[in-house]
């Protein structure tokens, strides 16, 4: 972790006492300041990390109406930014804490609903059919298929797998807008004080691109990380769906099929390389819960693509997390 003393004390918070805070997968860290002109974080990104995709997003839904993290101080060229602290309620700590959770589930669709209905950023990177097919390709086929069947993937197969997506999601490629990516309960935070969406903190944005909504709806109700309660899941779906009644529900549900099958398969695969490639083992306790969400997902009509490729290659006895 670094310290930028002058950036801090420049800004007031040169004597702040410093708490540094959990890491996650990123090489992002965070440290809690106490004690300068308002409670505050620093957000430490060194490269390959970059600051101002965070930086123009808070912004911009911050004067949407939606509770993203304000920022107070940034030096971009170092990796810095001063944001507001939200405090510790995320809503993974509640759901651990033992609270009930169809009602967080609801704010967080209520919420996400919100952030889809605003206006889309400028300058957004492409999540379509081609991105996510690269995305599942780097995890899937570099990390996975290796460690679980002894050899790199082939060619042939690379191809299959990239058209098998391109199939899979063509039908739904004419609804886009801003899609967080990574919208789940450790990124969400209660704020007891504010109402209606404002009510959900969110965090860990910077990676947002334009795609198709339904995916960051997979990621909320198909939880990598969590069991999701089955009356959650439904009252969260109900609460979206409700406040975009423009959508097609229909096509909606197969998109959020045959999204949740891409992220199931890439996510699955990405636990194996955090584990081989980052030292970072404990993540692989998520892969059987992944797996089995692929396997309901691939149920579904609309992941028959996908479905027909995997059952070529990849009998459903292995779709696992390697042997070592």
């Amino acid at each position: 972790m670094r310290y930028p003393d002058p950036f801090l004390a420049a800004h007031g918070y040169g004597a702040a006492e410093r708490q540094p805070l959990a890491a996650d997968a990123s090489f992002r860290r965070y440290v809690r300041l106490r004690g300068g002109p308002r409670p505050a974080l620093l957000m430490d990104a060194p490269p390959p990390e970059d600051v101002r995709p965070f930086a123009a997003l808070a912004r911009h839904f911050g004067a949407a109406g939606l509770s993203l993290p304000e920022i107070i101080a940034e030096d971009p060229e170092a990796g810095f930014l001063l944001i507001e602290d939200f405090g510790d309620a995320t809503h993974a700590a509640l759901l651990d804490a033992g609270a009930d959770p169809v009602p967080l589930y609801v704010e967080a669709a209520e919420a996400l609903a919100a952030l889809h209905a605003a206006p889309v950023p400028p300058g957004l990177p492409a999540w379509d059919a081609a991105a996510m097919a690269r995305a599942t390709a780097a995890t899937f086929l570099d990390w996975w298929w290796p460690a679980a069947l002894g050899a790199p993937a082939g060619e042939a197969v690379r191809a299959e797998l990239d058209a098998a997506i391109g199939a899979m999601l063509a039908p739904f490629a004419g609804l886009r807008g801003f899609v967080h990516r990574d919208y789940f309960p450790a990124n969400l935070m209660r704020l007891e004080t504010r109402e209606g969406p404002r009510r959900t903190g969110i965090l860990d944005f910077q990676d947002g691109a334009l795609g198709h909504p339904a995916y960051d709806l997979a990621s909320l109700v198909e939880d990598a990380r969590r069991d999701v309660a089955p009356a959650a899941r439904r009252a969260a779906l109900a609460a979206y769906l409700a406040a975009r009644p423009g959508l097609d529900r229909t096509a909606f549900l197969g998109a959020l099929a045959a999204c949740g099958a891409q992220r199931h398969l890439r996510v699955a695969a990405l636990w194996v390389r955090l584990d081989r490639r980052d030292g970072k083992p404990h993540y692989l306790r998520h892969g059987p819960r992944c797996w089995a969400l692929l396997a309901r997902a691939l149920s579904q009509p609309a992941c028959a693509p996908l479905r027909d490729v995997l059952d070529r290659h990849v009998p459903e006895a292995m779709r696992r997390n390697p042997e070592r």
